[in-house]
């Protein structure tokens, strides 16, 4: 398994030239290495121009060039490249200077010394190609590379020259500066998150990646994405390598997609609320008409048979018509009690003469367990608005009436920030939901009808409230 953070790199190439010991090639070749071997100069050339190499070990050629002009030669043509050049010679030759080489091994040597000093010529090679790609990273790549000293307040050992233009500050501000650091950017709102965030990516010994935001020089906030990982280092060292990118614009993007999506759920759900009021409106007129059909209309008919047999009786025996038309008085103020019932389901007529908080206190008045009405006073609106809180407390009320077994409810008023708020709580045994063709769930839609918000808390055993936000 490839541990965490590891780098994981091609076999390395060995080319072999000149006269060496036959046994140096299975002995890199056992090592894990890809060898070649080559007789001189030319064929070394030759096999380098058709794949490059990490390592080339240089020997005399059989019949010709020492390995001092071997080491020259190669040394000389581009296509050694970047390959460490490690030379086989004998202690009269002298140091590497002498024989034009990287390093050089004494005959005669060992297996273990030969393996050694491959290795050394590789991590050599390998630190080369990692300067390399670092400083082509640090020229490309499209963030700010960093170095940051956690042991020494954060302070920054490297960063790219691109910071100038995610901050607005300049890479040598940040150098070895304790005042100017990337913690000293980050917005005050974000960074216990960050810190709290690094810290715990620190104790799992993982790389972390997370979005912040930053203040930069002119005050502009921007969001930046920050890819890290804290390396330990001797004697508590501890430093934070990463890199960071500016994602203000997909960040942007990404917040506007949201809001387009947010208004195209509410369209949906506007769309669904209204055609559900307009059905809710469509039963309540059904029922309006069987019960003017059923009640106050049959009432009428008969009243006006009655009437008729009143007038035959004050022709035929007018002293046994006072008492009919007695009878006929008392159903005609049934009647008319039942018309007003009926016209106060529509719309309260108290509601429109007088306002709110009267009819609500009528409500209340009417209601089967004890309301008390707090808060207020508060001024005429909207009729919109006013019908629409109406309803809500009747409808909560109702709700009362039929579920809670409470024996006690409360309705408030308040105007907050620009609207109005409607709150009924009562003391019953709560689990109230807004469940779909509800009363509670019509309430919904016509709160939302008028852009406002219904909202239910109803834990079970401890009561409900209803609370509808009316914007004034």
């Amino acid at each position: 398994m490839t541990r965490p953070g590891s780098v994981r790199r091609r076999q390395a190439g060995v080319l072999i030239v000149g006269a060496t010991e036959p046994e140096v090639g299975s002995w890199l070749h056992a090592a894990g290495h890809a060898t070649r071997s080559v007789g001189g100069v030319e064929a070394a050339l030759e096999a380098l121009g058709e794949e490059p190499a990490d390592l080339v070990i240089a020997d005399r050629e059989p019949h010709g060039l020492d390995v001092s002009a071997v080491c020259v030669a190669l040394r000389e043509d581009p296509r050694l490249g970047s390959a460490w050049l490690l030379a086989i010679t004998t202690p009269a030759r002298g140091g590497i200077s002498d024989v034009g080489a990287d390093d050089y091994l004494h005959r005669p040597f060992t297996r273990v010394q030969l393996l050694a000093r491959a290795r050394t010529g590789l991590r050599a090679v390998h630190q080369r190609s990692d300067d390399a790609l670092l400083r082509s990273l640090m020229a490309t790549v499209p963030g700010a590379i960093y170095r940051s000293a956690w042991h020494a307040n954060h302070r920054l050992e490297l960063i790219t020259d691109e910071i100038e233009r995610i901050s607005g500050y300049p890479a040598d501000n940040f150098i070895a500066s304790s005042r100017r650091t990337l913690i000293s950017i980050i917005h005050p709102d974000d960074r216990e998150r960050v810190m709290r965030e690094v810290a715990t990516a620190s104790n799992d010994e993982r790389p972390f990646s997370q979005e912040y935001r930053i203040v930069r020089s002119d005050g502009e906030i921007r969001w930046i994405l920050d890819r890290g990982q804290l390396v330990s280092g001797f004697g508590g060292r501890l430093w934070m390598d990463g890199v960071i990118f500016d994602i203000t614009e997909r960040r942007e993007a990404e917040e506007k997609l949201r809001r387009r999506e947010i208004e195209a759920a509410r369209t949906a759900e506007l769309r669904a609320s209204r055609a559900r009021i307009v059905a809710a409106a469509d039963a309540a007129r059904r029922r309006i008409e069987r019960d003017l059909h059923d009640g106050a209309q049959q009432r009428l008919v008969a009243l006006t048979l009655d009437v008729k047999v009143a007038r035959a009786r004050i022709a035929s025996d007018p002293e046994s018509a006072g008492p009919f038309l007695d009878k006929l008085a008392a159903e005609l103020s049934d009647a008319s009690a039942e018309l007003r019932e009926l016209a106060r389901g529509i719309h309260p007529a108290v509601l429109t003469e007088r306002g709110l908080e009267p009819a609500l206190e009528a409500l209340a008045g009417r209601a089967p367990v004890p309301v008390e009405i707090v808060g207020g006073p508060i001024e005429r609106m909207s009729p919109t608005v006013e019908i629409t809180a109406y309803f809500t407390v009747s409808e909560a009320l109702t709700n009362v009436a039929k579920y809670a077994r409470a024996s006690h409810a409360t309705v408030r008023l308040a105007r907050e920030d620009g609207a109005l708020v409607v709150e009924v709580r009562d003391d019953g045994v709560g689990g109230a939901r807004a469940g779909v063709g509800s009363g509670l769930s019509g309430l919904a839609d016509r709160v939302g009808a008028v852009d406002g918000t219904l909202s239910i808390e109803s834990p079970p055993g401890e009561g409900t409230l209803v609370r509808a936000v009316l914007p004034a």
